[in-house]
């Protein structure tokens, strides 16, 4: 099975990134010896910009390009190559993963610093840059250095939301070939869900319907029974605006349950790292040069939990922000209902619900709602407290 079937719901891209990736096989590096061969047409494409809605997989298609790219097949899926790219293993491939609430512009550095060197085992050198939206303003200056002049055998590879000067400074995205992804068709979903994960077709169906698109986010619907508890949550919200009290209540649940994920998902992993960061350290050692070492380790702890911190903030925000979204989706579909508009819904499991909502309030006061809850999604973005911020929401939705 090669990388390309990784890529869901996306066939228009894949043949672009097929047929760059073939093209690139054929390159000519100033350092290669002469065989007597000419050079192909045209010139490889050192900067991509890997654009497309939440879920729509623009992390996946940079990683699979990134294996047809160190692929003798363009991306067979079999090979070492194309293994160890996929999991993130691949030496001569490095991965930005923002886990605070941005990318800093030492990690940005410390990276293409590296990339601009020969690759050790393949043909090219090649960093993917997930969510680049999040980076800093030195950040992203300290990017543009190399994507304008990247060493011969380096190549970019930038993942965010869209091409709007909010999520990608104007002056990298002239500079780089665009891949622009949609969200992938709920058939296309189940069928991945299915022959993948070995998700049962009626699950793998309902969570297709409901996910917004969002593969990751179907995934976890149809495995894990705590998602499917945490949406039934979130959408019990709109039922409970008529009592001050439970609807109070129902926010409260809302912020405790993205604390509790993000604490479970941090838990074992923060462990993880302050001991592997001890022994790295050389806890529990004697003799001479002690004492500075425990001063050196002193130092690298409150650094680890400062990042602790900051990729703690960012999960309990980025849960917050999943259960807003599915909120949104109920008001849109109430709105739609509404007016009357024949448009696939975004909860089609509570069109009973949906259609006695629309019923009883007018697209007028939905659109409102709708608004209220982009509000919150800002105000989250902008370190405003999320009890804060939800109870506001809540007001305003009680409000109509």
């Amino acid at each position: 099975m090669s990388v390309w079937s990784q890529v869901v719901g996306q066939p228009a891209a894949v043949e672009a990134l097929r047929a760059a990736a073939e093209h690139a096989a054929r390159v000519r590096f100033s350092s290669d010896p002469d065989d007597g061969t000419p050079a192909p047409g045209g010139a490889m494409t050192h900067s991509w910009l890997f654009t497309g809605p939440p879920g729509s997989g623009r992390s996946v298609a940079a990683r699979a390009f990134a294996a047809a790219l160190e692929c003798p097949d363009q991306g067979c899926g079999t090979c070492s190559a194309c293994r160890t790219v996929m999991a993130g293993t691949h030496a001569d491939v490095r991965e930005i993963v923002p886990e605070g609430l941005s990318i800093s512009v030492k990690e940005v550095r410390s990276t293409i610093e590296v990339a601009a060197r020969r690759p050790t085992t393949a043909r090219w050198q090649i960093v993917i840059v997930e969510d680049a939206d999040r980076l800093t303003e030195q950040a992203s200056n300290a990017l543009l250095k190399s994507v304008e002049e990247p060493a011969e055998r380096t190549v970019f590879l930038l993942c965010c939301p869209s091409e709007h000067p909010d999520d990608i400074s104007v002056t990298i995205r002239s500079r780089c070939r665009a891949v622009r992804l949609r969200t992938p068709a709920p058939e296309a979903i189940a069928a991945v869900l299915v022959e993948r994960d070995g998700v049962s077709e009626a699950d793998a169906t309902w969570a297709a319907s409901v996910c917004g698109g969002h593969i990751g986010r179907a995934r976890r619907l149809a495995r894990v029974p705590e998602a499917r508890e945490e949406r039934d949550a979130v959408l019990a919200l709109p039922r409970a605006l008529r009592s001050a009290a439970d609807a109070f209540a129902a926010s409260d649940a809302m912020v405790g349950a993205a604390e509790t994920e993000a604490a479970a998902l941090a838990a074992h992993r923060d462990e993880t790292e302050r001991e592997e960061l001890a022994v790295s350290m050389g806890a529990g050692g004697t003799g001479k040069g002690t004492a500075q070492a425990q001063r050196s380790a002193r130092a690298a702890e409150k650094d680890l939990e400062k990042r602790q911190r900051s990729r703690l903030t960012r999960t309990k925000r980025d849960a917050l922000d999943r259960a807003l979204v599915e909120l949104a989706g109920y008001y849109r579909d109430v709105l739609v209902r509404g007016v009357g508009a024949s448009v696939t819904s975004t909860h089609p499991d509570r069109a009973t619900e949906i259609t006695a909502a629309a019923r009883d309030s007018t697209p007028e006061s939905s659109l409102r709602r709708l608004e209220a809850i982009l509000a919150c999604r800002d105000a989250l973005g902008a370190n405003v407290k999320p009890e804060i911020a939800i109870d506001a929401l809540v007001t305003a939705l009680r409000s109509g």
